[in-house]
C-alpha cells in the first residue's frame, strides 16, 4: 500500500510543479507591473509543499526558460545570472522547511527578493556595457535600479500571500464548510 501512495504523492509535486509552471509563464507573458511577478514566490512556495523539495528548482527555471522563448533576448550572462538568482527562492525554501509560520516565509522572501535585486543588478552592470565598469557605474546602476525594488519586494510577498494563503484555504475550506452545515 505505501507504493501506491508514494506513487500518488509523486503525481501530486508534478501536478503542483505544471501548474505553477504554467502560472509562472502566464505571468511573465501577460501585462504586468515591472517586477511584480510570482516567479520567486512559487520557488519559495513549492519549496515549502512539494514532498520532493529538490523539484522547487524546476518551478522558477522553467517558468522563466518556456516564457523567455516568448520574450526578448537579453545577453546570455545576463540571463544566466538571473536564473541562478530566481532560483534562490527555492534553495531558501527547502533550506528553511522546518521553520513554520508567516514571519519565517515572509522574512526569507524579503532575504531572496534583496539577493535577487543585488545579483541581476550587478549582472547588468557588469555586462550591458550601459555603465563603465567602476563603483561609479556600479552606483548609478543600483541609483537607476532603485525604483523596481519596492515593486519586487511587493510583488514577492504578494504572490507568496497569494500562493501561501490559497493553499492554506484549500486546506482548511474543508472544515470550514463541515462547520457551516
Amino acid at each position: 500500500m505505501q507504493p501506491n501512495k508514494t506513487r500518488s504523492d509523486l503525481w501530486m509535486d508534478l501536478l503542483l510543479v505544471a501548474f505553477l509552471v504554467a502560472f509562472n509563464v502566464a505571468a511573465r507573458l501577460l501585462p504586468h507591473a515591472p517586477g511584480f511577478l510570482p516567479v520567486s514566490a512559487s520557488g519559495l512556495f513549492a519549496a515549502r509543499y512539494l514532498r520532493v523539495p529538490a523539484l522547487a528548482v524546476i518551478v522558477p527555471l522553467l517558468g522563466m526558460a518556456l516564457s523567455d522563448m516568448a520574450l526578448p533576448n537579453e545577453d546570455w550572462r545576463i540571463t544566466f545570472v538571473g536564473f541562478a538568482a530566481i532560483s534562490i527562492p527555492a534553495l531558501a525554501g527547502i533550506a528553511t522547511r522546518r521553520w513554520h509560520g508567516i514571519l519565517p516565509v515572509a522574512g526569507t522572501m524579503v532575504a531572496c527578493s534583496l539577493v535577487f535585486f543585488l545579483l541581476s543588478n550587478g549582472a547588468v552592470w557588469a555586462f550591458s556595457g550601459m555603465y563603465p565598469l567602476t563603483w561609479q557605474g556600479l552606483t548609478q546602476c543600483y541609483i537607476a535600479a532603485l525604483p523596481f525594488l519596492d515593486k519586487t519586494v511587493l510583488g514577492d510577498l504578494f504572490w507568496t500571500a497569494i500562493l501561501f494563503g490559497g493553499a492554506w484555504l484549500l486546506q482548511h475550506m474543508p472544515s470550514l464548510s463541515r462547520r457551516a452545515l
